[in-house]
């Protein structure tokens, strides 16, 4: 998509979380850190699913892709953040902030529809075991993938479609480290009411979709779970509370956001760093430490590694 910018603005300034120098400072070493473990962490999780065969799974194979996309998510803002602590002027051009605004809503639609296809997964794993591989064949795991970027891809081409088009014509100033859509459309020299309702109606729609279809899946595995009195039913437990843990640190802030959408708050910079940073941070180490077949796996891709170089 051919971004045309007819407005008088060619820059927008992100504001950033802090004026302090020295509080930048330790930011900066902070943040590094922190994305260096959210890439590292997601990036060994990728690895070791590709390199087990034990996890050549389709509930593996959808983990791994959300990986990736926690790692897009991290990756579209942060390197800029990082840089931005070290610099006065905090700019960004108008083309880049619009695509901030459009691999945002990629990934982040992605993520919740990728969300849905792994308590779908779940599902069918404890609720038809018997089918469970003819099911969830590769092709429907490759074609839940696909949907969901597609999805995502779709979502934010609507919201990219007419906010690249709005007259900026003079206030530049982004009260973020990111170009959030929300703060943008309110520099527009309009009345922006409509834009706000539209971009709140479709953030919200596929939010509460997603949302309420990942209630209704997690709720009759739960029941179903529960009915049984197996050995298996532990395991069921551990993995499921993995997935339940990641729903909730992704959709609690988007609840946040979408009841006072277009208010700012104190909060917002930290809702937009936990989004952005502790998400995919977090997710890594939750699947990690509470399944044992992937730490199992970590272990093993570890010993080789060692091995390797001994050998060497």
């Amino acid at each position: 998509m051919k971004l045309v910018n007819n407005s008088v603005v060619t820059e927008f300034i992100l504001l950033g979380l802090s004026n302090s120098w020295e509080l930048q400072l330790f930011l900066f070493f902070v943040f590094s850190v922190l994305y260096g473990a959210a890439v590292l962490g997601n990036l060994l999780i990728i690895l070791t699913v590709i390199t087990d065969s034990c996890l050549h799974t389709p509930m593996y194979f959808l983990l791994s892709n959300l990986s990736f996309i926690d790692m897009c998510q991290a990756t579209f803002a942060t390197p800029k953040m990082i840089a931005d602590f070290l610099s006065k002027h905090k700019s960004i051009t108008f083309q880049g902030c619009m695509s901030q605004i459009f691999f945002l809503h990629v990934f982040g639609g992605s993520e919740m529809v990728l969300l849905v296809a792994m308590a779908y997964d779940r599902y069918i794993a404890i609720c038809k075991p018997l089918h469970y591989m003819t099911i969830m064949s590769r092709k429907v795991c490759t074609v839940l993938v696909g949907v969901s970027w597609a999805i995502g891809i779709l979502h934010s081409a609507s919201h990219l479609a007419f906010t690249v088009n709005l007259p900026f014509c003079g206030p530049n100033k982004v009260d973020n480290f990111f170009c959030d859509l929300p703060l943008v459309i309110k520099l527009a020299c309009l009345d922006t009411y409509i834009l706000e309702i539209l971009v709140l109606t479709n953030s919200g729609l596929l939010s509460l979709i997603c949302f309420l279809l990942l209630l209704v899946s997690y709720t009759v595995i739960l029941a179903t779970v529960h009915r049984q009195a197996s050995g298996g039913t532990s395991k069921a437990l551990s993995t499921l509370s993995a997935h339940v843990t990641v729903v909730v640190l992704f959709f609690g802030p988007l609840i946040f956001i979408y009841i006072w959408p277009f208010e700012s708050f104190p909060i917002d910079k930290f809702i937009s760093v936990f989004f952005t940073v502790f998400t995919p941070l977090l997710n890594p180490m939750i699947y990690t430490l509470r399944n044992k077949d992937v730490k199992e796996a970590v272990k093993k891709l570890r010993n080789r590694h060692i091995g390797s170089k001994h050998d060497f």
